[in-house]
């Protein structure tokens, strides 16, 4: 079936298309015109009314949503989560599991194996955030399952299971250099969290294959004394690091916009992912976490004696939001931070992160408020996710 959305401001790799049109042919992007007007031989044609169309969003971290929480391990968890933020732009969801026990990864990874064979799924894989953590820097990481990186352990989820993409550890434990080298040896993803280590440990790391540092400026120390001599903390080592990418909870809580202005111009775009770090009580009628710990204050996720975060409530569309009005950069950057670049990181911008002929048809529709007002999945309206009012749509 060949549907047109057309009278869009159209986002490309190459710049904006005013007036543009996307054309899906099932669930790929068969073109990408300037051509404002519709086109003989549609099924279905979308007016845009100038709205814009931009790719679908790529959450590289995100623990639940929907009153569910990936910990959770069974497939109905994972497709409520999955779905959730589908509704609100996020077209390519990673499973982010907090530092568990082997039997509950094992249990995850089987679900997330199972759910990645199905047609035009939007889970890409697990991501594991611990449990080779840093004890003094776990934030809401249970601590009494941190512990530091045993080989027959991640050798084993790694190479039994098919749906590794990335795994989070605290560079400075031993063994943490020599996980490195194994996991990105295997193509998965390896990043520095929940951290205090200084620039010879961030360095290491990133020699050994760590690439990412996960939910930067979070769980990891700046600029600080040891007695009366200064040094150099996770954040300026990575920052050094310049070809190091980052993600950022972008709802402007858990980091500042000032910080993220700066993190936007220190690492730029293309070093620059956009994450959630939702929980189960994301868009949930539930006022109450999956971890007992956890309370919903301000606007975001807290251990309930407030010692630290402890996540977000945030979705895609409103991440965009927040960088487009709060940090003041332009709404291009702003999309391709929580698209392109994500699918960068993740290896997968062969087929998504970008509105391009023959990628997947996953596409977002914001209007000029930056408001969400609908969502293609493989080329298929998401219902649910015309927070406004739906576009025009005609049927042939």
């Amino acid at each position: 079936m060949l549907t047109q959305i057309y009278n869009g401001h159209v986002l490309t790799p190459e710049g904006w298309i005013n007036g543009g049109s996307v054309i899906v042919e099932d669930s790929r992007i068969k073109e990408v015109t300037k051509s404002s007007r519709l086109l003989d031989g549609m099924d279905k044609a979308i007016d845009a009314h100038g709205m814009h169309i931009v790719p679908g969003g790529i959450d590289l971290h995100c623990h639940g949503g929907g009153g569910c929480d990936f910990q959770e391990c069974t497939r109905e968890a994972f497709e409520t989560v999955a779905a959730t933020h589908l509704r609100h732009g996020t077209t390519a969801i990673y499973a982010t599991l907090s530092s568990s026990p082997i039997d509950m990864m094992e249990r995850a990874c089987q679900t997330c194996d199972e759910l990645m064979k199905l047609p035009n799924s939007t889970i890409m894989g697990m991501h594991m955030e611990g449990p080779y953590l840093n004890p003094s820097k776990a934030g809401a990481q249970m601590p009494e399952i941190i512990r530091i990186p045993e080989p027959d352990e991640y050798r084993h989820i790694v190479e039994d299971f098919d749906c590794m993409r990335r795994w989070d550890t605290a560079p400075e434990l031993p063994g943490a250099v020599e996980m490195g080298r194994y996991i990105t040896g295997k193509g998965i993803v390896a990043a520095i969290a929940h951290t205090a280590a200084e620039y010879d440990h961030v360095k290491a790391a990133w020699d050994a294959g760590y690439t990412l540092a996960t939910h930067f400026y979070n769980a990891m120390p700046g600029f600080h004394n040891v007695r009366e001599f200064k040094h150099a903390g996770t954040v300026e080592s990575i920052y050094l690091l310049e070809d190091m990418a980052v993600e950022v909870i972008a709802d402007g809580i858990h980091v500042p916009s000032t910080l993220l202005n700066l993190v936007y111009h220190m690492k730029g775009v293309e070093r620059t992912a956009l994450c959630t770090d939702a929980l189960a009580v994301t868009d949930s009628d539930s006022e109450h976490a999956f971890d007992p710990r956890v309370i919903i204050e301000d606007g975001v996720c807290k251990l309930s004696d407030r010692s630290a975060l402890a996540g977000s409530i945030a979705t895609m569309d409103r991440l965009v939001k927040t960088m487009v009005r709060v940090v003041d950069v332009p709404l291009q950057d702003a999309v391709r931070m929580a698209s392109e670049t994500p699918a960068r990181i993740m290896g997968i911008y062969d087929r998504k992160g970008s509105l391009q002929r023959g990628k997947d048809a996953d596409i977002m529709m914001l209007d000029n408020d930056i408001n969400l007002r609908g969502v293609y999945s493989m080329g298929a309206f998401v219902k649910g996710s015309d927070h406004i009012a739906p576009a025009e749509i005609v049927t042939r």
